[in-house]
Formats: structure tokens, C-alpha cells, sequence
């Protein structure tokens, strides 16, 4: 049997232990390892990059074949100005590049694309990709794919809490009636339902200034395997893990006849 074939009899395997009817709607990915991937295998850290484009690639085929909905994924943050230049200018040309030939795809696919965060310090030509190929497919109802670039929670939470207070001084809203769906409502993500589950890669376990407000009661993934080497076999034991949990947002889960008394220290 083929090296393929092989592959694809063990994703199939795994496949049917998974329940269709409770597949988080939106996942969130922080896609780590691409750098040091590339350094151990002797190769400079932008071959790390190009090759975790092509899982990105892959992970969003099979989000969409599990029936997910949503797909967030963490691409460039705030924090990753401090890199060297000739990192950064290449993942800024190798967003530009990807954008270029991928869209027609993603909007063939009927994916709907966004760009979440703070975009002016990007080169005018990437602006102009990023509005065109969100302008093209804002009509895609099946598949939301959203990319977070020059984002950071912390920046986020801090932005909306600007604007809110900007309309309390002007009289737009009074300060009682902010709320929790009301500052949800203003965030980059708009509002859209949080993530049931986010997966980091790389055995790292930190969610390094990633949507700070909206992963409040999302279930956690840790793989150890690097990006590049993440495949939707890797994809498939997360959902996995992931339905195997009680998500209980807070509360406990009752047995038979059991009493308060029996079931305060258990959560």
C-alpha cells in the first residue's frame, strides 16, 4: 500500500469517530513553527513560511469538508514587527503573493474573506489586494475564512473601549447601557459567534495576545507538532479531543439524585 493511501485509510479512520452533528462552528488556529521547522531542517526561516501556507491551504479544505463554518487563524501580530526586516518584508510579500493567487478559489469556493486588524502600516499595493479580494467575495454565504494580520487582543479590547467611551461623551449611548453585547458588537470580529475551539501548534501553551475577549470559554488544543508539519490527520485528533470534553461554560453537570452537598467540589 502507498504512503498516500496509507494516509488517507488512517484520516478516514478517524473520520468516522467523529460526530458531524457536533463539529465546532468556528475554530481559531495560531499557526506556530514555521521558523524554527525550517531551521532544524537546515532551511531559512521564510521556506518555514511557504510551507505553512500550503497547510493553511489544507486546513481550510478540511474545515469545510467536516462542515465547519468559521476559520480564524493567526497570521501576523502586532508583536511581530519586532522581527528582523528581511523576515517581516518577506511574509508582507508573501501575503501579497498568496492573496494574488488564491482568491479566485477562495471566492469559486463561495468563501467569504476578512482581514481583522490594524491594516495602515501595510504597503499600499497589499492594501489594495486585501480591499479587493474582501470587496469580491462579501457576498460568499457558505465558508468564512478570517485572517488576522497586525492583530493584538489586548490593542482590540482597548480600541472598542475608545469608541465606547467616545460615544458616551457624545451623548450616543449612556454608560448604563453598555454591556457585554454591546462591546462584543464592536469588536473586528463583528459580533460573530466565538470560537468553540483554538488550536495552537508547535507545543507552546500561551494564546499569545490572540482574541482575548472571544476565547473566554473556548476549549484549548495544544499540538506539539509544527505548522509545517500539521496535516488534517493532526486536524481530525483535535475535533476529536474536542468532542470528547463537557463544556459546561461555568455551570456542573447534575448526576442522578446527586446533591449540592455531593456535587460542589466536583467542577
Amino acid at each position: 500500500m502507498s504512503l498516500g493511501k496509507i494516509i488517507d485509510k488512517k484520516n478516514n479512520d478517524l473520520s468516522k469517530r467523529i460526530d458531524k452533528q457536533k463539529v465546532p462552528e468556528h475554530i481559531a488556529i495560531i499557526m506556530d513553527g514555521n521558523g524554527r521547522w525550517a531551521t532544524r531542517k537546515g532551511f531559512p526561516r521564510s521556506f518555514g513560511h511557504k510551507q505553512g501556507v500550503n497547510v493553511l491551504k489544507k486546513i481550510l479544505k478540511a474545515s469545510k469538508k467536516l462542515g465547519c463554518k468559521i476559520l480564524t487563524v493567526y497570521a501576523f501580530s502586532t508583536e511581530n514587527w519586532s522581527r528582523p526586516t528581511k523576515e517581516v518584508d518577506f511574509l508582507i510579500n508573501l501575503f501579497t503573493e498568496v492573496l494574488k493567487n488564491e482568491i479566485k478559489e477562495i471566492h469559486e469556493e463561495s468563501t467569504k474573506i476578512k482581514f481583522i486588524g490594524d491594516l495602515t502600516p501595510f504597503p499600499k499595493n497589499l492594501k489594495e489586494i486585501i480591499s479587493s479580494s474582501e470587496s469580491l467575495t462579501k457576498n460568499n454565504t457558505k465558508f468564512l475564512f478570517n485572517v488576522c494580520v497586525n492583530y493584538g487582543g489586548r490593542q482590540e479590547i482597548v480600541k472598542v473601549a475608545k469608541e465606547l467611551a467616545l460615544k458616551s461623551s457624545a451623548g450616543e449611548i449612556k454608560p448604563s447601557e453598555i454591556n457585554e453585547e454591546l462591546f462584543n458588537s464592536e469588536l473586528l470580529l463583528g459580533g460573530i459567534k466565538d470560537p468553540e475551539l483554538l488550536i495552537r501548534t508547535s507545543g507552546e501553551k500561551r494564546i499569545s495576545n490572540f482574541l482575548l475577549w472571544q476565547l473566554a470559554y473556548s476549549e484549548i488544543y495544544i499540538s506539539e507538532v509544527l505548522w509545517p508539519e500539521f496535516n488534517e490527520h493532526e486536524f481530525l485528533k483535535a475535533i476529536i479531543d474536542y468532542q470528547s470534553r463537557n463544556r459546561r461554560f461555568g455551570g456542573i453537570e447534575s448526576l442522578p439524585n446527586e446533591s449540592f452537598e455531593d456535587s460542589q467540589y466536583s467542577s
